[in-house]
């Protein structure tokens, strides 16, 4: 910092130079920096200081500018792309003014802030998200129509950002709005995919991934902090040696470096000035060119180490069918959390507090257990680095993490061999040794005669190879572990973690139920929606606090509310309808009942009934009359999801349902009573138009194995009815809509492992329905059946999903899906009822449970 010391007041005296820090400045920092600016100084800079625009022909001086200067362009040359990104710019603009004023504030106020971590961010669009949450969508609808563009086009510019995958990262984004909503202090941290997981592509009914370029342009909504670039190590050795004080020292040393650099993208809250940051971190060489191997004809060799650095923030969840993969995942995770961790130390370092206050500033929150190498990671920099003893260490990195648990399926419990382990980040696994020795040494001494606790609740599983526990390391290693639905939560302490309730007690284990933003997936999603709700609740402060939906529920019966209600339902249905045209080919129609199942594709999720449900639908309506054909409800059944890279059923089912909607579609004498329709590249933009637009929508996962899910939420929350199993938040959702309100079916959770005990060691009979749709794949209507025998011997064999089990409730449901849908009164109403009935499930009112019960954490107000 600046020496200077003396007066201020004089406009003759040199401003003192700047420093620049990665991490911005301390509260004595700021104060000190601006005494030592002369006034004069201050009052140019005041006075040219960038402002927010607040109308249209201000919105339109910055857009002109921007298309003028930023892209140089002119009003002669200015197509939508170009109109795109100076509207992008100019209210970026605007997100950064209020952005800083955040962050300052923040720093001012010196309270505890809230770190999440999560490997993905489903981000979707930014812009019409920042126009909705800045309250400038209407001035600059009118501005760039002013200049002769229509917002719409602009909107369908931009790539949706690649940066997740499913409801991992959808929930994310979710958090970081509503936190910004809501005016807690708080970072996410996430990594920069250059390639997201992969883009779509359906060839011959398979799934065909291909890199998803969504960086093809500059990004207008990310700041690059090139100043910002954190060496992380992988590889090397420890060695160890005593000090001058008698202390043994371990240095991790002699591996191989990669750079972390900064990207920050601004995160506006709604109705608040509150902007946070999401920091997202792209890997780099620590050396871009090797000038001599070029020199000397070795041009491949001369740009392999750029190439090596880069690929670890290429691309979300490698496959890791093979060990390069395993080993690039695990690069992945920790070169995230080392740089997070870094920047976060940083941050804290500034204030100069003493160690043991840091959970007193800080609050980490895993989200799953990709970051949980974050645990050891923050141990390694306080003990290697810090000097902080091992006890006061672990004291520290237990009161500073929380860890959310995402599944209750065993086999999804994320494990690492030990030797690609030791290999990568061998003072890691010296770390986790130890963290697993004093922890098992604590065990034993509550329970000396249970030997078999201490394997069952170990870190390192004893199978060949060695495997790390990760799960086990986070909850170890956080202070509170929370599940996201009542179900879940009660589950994951009877099951996969009870052992560590037994070693606990109950009190570390909590539940959180997910919710979602209304600003997104109401508001924005369905405006029209949106509008006919704020008049009757009176305004738009249901986006704030869902629970005024309530208000809306004294009109479900009335004739008036109710046809404008089915008139915006159509309109949506339209929407969809035209796009399914343009995307697929496919004609439908939008007065038959539209089921929607469009979630990641895998086997517990159960696409696999619903294909085969709709196989039964169609031989059924092959064996009917032409009179008895009158009587049936018309359906379009639209799917859609990505399935894993690697994982060969959940891709046999895509192939099967675009057979099928291949066979059904072209069938003359089904019409348009069924049609069934896959939509490819399913991501949050194409969200946006599918789930405004469904009647019914199906999460009919086998009951115990969805942690909770949040698209249930999105469907009803648009005036959707849901058809599903007594699973996750359907459970949740039922009690606050009501049982008339949602069509439930199949087995409880509880009599899930006695089926599966019958199917191994008896002999279960096939549904006979189930059996007559399993004959007509084998016959080969839909093509080559041998495609489909792993798919059907998965369900005669051992059927571990109880799609069989199932299956005849499921149709049962389906069949009153069909009645009730006749009746369009009583539809709507149950409609209009489901939403006023929805307040609970707002990521707002997760994010207070948190804040409260995990972090303790509280808003900081910009006013």
């Amino acid at each position: 910092m600046s020496s200077y010391s003396g007066s201020t007041s004089s406009p003759d005296l040199p401003r003192p130079k700047h420093r620049r820090t990665p991490t911005g400045f301390s509260p004595k920092e700021i104060k000190n920096i601006e005494a030592s600016i002369p006034s004069a100084s201050r009052q140019v800079w005041q006075k040219f200081a960038l402002k927010e625009f607040a109308d249209k022909e201000e919105f339109q001086q910055e857009f002109i500018r921007h298309v003028e200067t930023t892209l140089a362009r002119s009003m002669y040359n200015c197509d939508d792309l170009a109109a795109y990104q100076a509207a992008s710019q100019a209210i970026r603009d605007r997100l950064i003014v209020a952005w800083n004023k955040t962050q300052q504030k923040h720093t001012t106020k010196d309270r505890k802030r809230v770190y999440y971590l999560s490997l993905e961010f489903l981000m979707g669009r930014a812009m019409d998200n920042a126009m909705l949450n800045a309250g400038v969508k209407d001035i600059t609808k009118q501005g760039v129509e002013d200049l002769g563009f229509k917002i719409e086009d602009l909107l369908e510019q931009e790539p949706d950002a690649a940066l997740g995958n499913g409801g991992l990262g959808r929930l994310a984004a979710c958090f970081i709005d509503s936190i910004a909503s809501t005016n807690y202090p708080g970072w996410g941290y996430g990594l920069r995919y250059q390639y997201g997981i992969f883009k779509q592509r359906i060839v011959d009914g398979y799934q065909v991934e291909a890199p998803d370029y969504w960086l093809t342009f500059s990004n207008p909504w990310e700041i690059p902090r090139y100043e910002i670039q954190i060496d992380i190590m992988f590889y090397g050795y420890t060695r160890k040696y005593t000090n001058d004080d008698g202390k043994v020292v371990h240095v991790w040393e002699g591996g191989e470096q990669v750079q972390a650099v900064a990207y920050d993208v601004p995160v506006p809250g709604y109705g608040t000035e509150t902007t946070n940051n999401l920091r997202l971190w792209a890997s780099k060489p620590t050396r871009e060119f090797d000038f001599e191997k070029f020199n000397a004809g070795d041009y491949e060799s001369s740009v392999r180490e750029s190439q090596k650095a880069e690929t670890i923030s290429a691309v979300l969840y490698p496959n890791d069918n093979f060990y390069s993969g395993k080993e690039l995942r695990l690069k992945q995770q920790y070169f995230w959390v080392a740089a997070s961790l870094n920047d976060i130390i940083r941050r804290f370092k500034k204030t100069h507090r003493p160690w043991k206050e840091f959970p007193d500033q800080v609050a980490i929150q895993l989200n799953d257990t990709h970051p949980t190498l974050a645990v050891v990671e923050l141990q390694r920099i306080l003990v290697d680095m810090e000097g902080v003893e091992w006890d006061e260490a672990w004291k520290i990195v237990t009161s500073t993490f929380g860890y959310t648990n995402h599944t209750v399926l065993p086999e999804a419990l994320e494990k690492w061999p030990v030797p690609l382990f030791q290999n990568l980040l061998p003072r890691h696994m010296e770390i986790i040794y130890e963290i697993n020795l004093f922890f098992l040494q604590q065990v034993e001494k509550l329970f000396p005669k249970d030997r078999d606790l201490l394997r069952r609740v170990s870190i390192i599983e004893e199978s060949t190879p060695q495997q790390v526990r990760m799960a086990f390391l986070a909850i170890i290693g956080s202070h509170k572990v929370n599940g996201v639905a009542e179900l879940h939560s009660e589950l994951i302490k009877t099951t996969i973690f009870k052992d560590f309730v037994t070693v606990y007690g109950p009190d570390k284990f909590m539940n959180v139920t997910n919710g979602i933003t209304p600003r997104r997936w109401l508001h924005q999603a369905n405006p029209q929606l949106s509008d006919l709700i704020a008049s009757k609740v009176g305004s738009y402060d249901f986006l704030k606090d869902l629970n005024l939906l309530k208000k809306i529920e004294p009109f479900a019966h009335d004739p008036k509310f109710q046809d404008e209600w089915v008139a915006i339902k159509k309109f949506n249905k339209a929407r969809l309808a035209a796009h399914i045209k343009q995307s697929n080919g496919i004609d439908v129609d939008v007065n038959a009942l539209f089921d929607v199942q469009v979630k990641r594709i895998h086997e517990y999720k159960r696409q696999q009934m619903n294909i085969f449900g709709v196989i039964h639908r169609y031989l059924s309506i092959k064996a009917l009359t032409a009179a008895q054909k009158k009587d049936v409800t018309p359906r379009v059944c639209i799917f859609g999801g990505k399935s894993a890279p690697g994982y060969y059923m959940a891709k046999t089912i895509i192939k099967l349902i675009n057979a099928v909607s291949e066979v059904v579609n072209a069938d003359a004498d089904i019409g348009d009573l069924l049609k069934v329709v896959f939509i490819a590249d399913y991501n949050v933009s194409k969200a946006e138009i599918i789930i405004p637009a469904s009647d019914i929508s199906q999460h009919i996962s086998t009951a115990g194995t969805e942690a909770s899910g949040t698209s249930n939420m999105k469907f009803v929350l648009n005036g959707g009815l849901i058809l599903g199993t007594v699973d996750g938040a359907n459970i949740e959702i039922t009690r606050e809509v009501g049982e008339n309100n949602i069509f439930l079916f199949g087995h409880l959770a509880e009599s899930v492992e006695d089926l599966r005990h019958k199917h191994r060691f008896s002999d279960v009979p096939l549904d006979p329905n189930l059996e007559k749709v399993f004959e007509a794949i084998e016959s080969g209507i839909f093509g080559d059946a041998n495609i489909y025998g792993s798919l059907i011997s998965s369900v005669t064999s051992s059927d571990y999903y109880l799609v069989s089990d199932d299956f005849q409730s499921y149709l049962d449901a389906q069949k009153l899906v069909d009645q009730d849908f006749k009746n369009k009164d009583t539809w709507a109403s149950r409609s209009i009822s489901a939403v006023a009935n929805m307040g609970f499930f707002s990521s707002d009112r997760a994010i207070d449970e948190y804040a409260e019960s995990i972090w303790n954490i509280e808003p900081i107000s910009l006013d």
